[in-house]
């Protein structure tokens, strides 16, 4: 039964078009559309909508400024054993990991539809 999970999940990640990427390659403007997306919807989903807090604690810059990004990229690449937060290399690498964390001490952009409706 975990078997037939993890295939549709991959599955299912194919249809919403957020394959794992397995090589290491720099993130480039069609992945960063992805990454963002994911972040704000599935990151949001327990940090917040706006990365403000929920049942995880707030992503924004102010909350993320005195942390070394390789410790964000590490939480969100490995997760946090014991804790509601799940580590994310199924579905990242990284290199993506790393550009999510930079983003987070950057202020992490909103996604592109919500930019170009302004």
């Amino acid at each position: 039964m975990t078997k037939l999970r993890s295939v549709w999940f991959v599955c299912a990640l194919g249809w919403l078009g957020v394959m794992p990427t397995w090589a290491d390659a720099p993130v480039d403007s069609d992945q960063a559309a992805k990454l963002i997306r994911m972040v704000r919807q599935d990151c949001g989903s327990c940090h917040g909508m706006r990365l403000t807090g929920g049942l995880g604690p707030a992503l924004t810059p102010q909350a993320m400024r005195e942390m070394p990004v390789e410790s964000i990229a590490a939480t969100i690449y490995h997760g946090r054993p014991g804790t509601p937060m799940p580590p994310w290399r199924a579905i990242i690498n990284e290199t993506q990991a790393q550009w999510i964390a930079e983003q987070l001490q950057a202020g992490f952009p909103q996604e592109l539809a919500e930019r170009t409706s302004r």
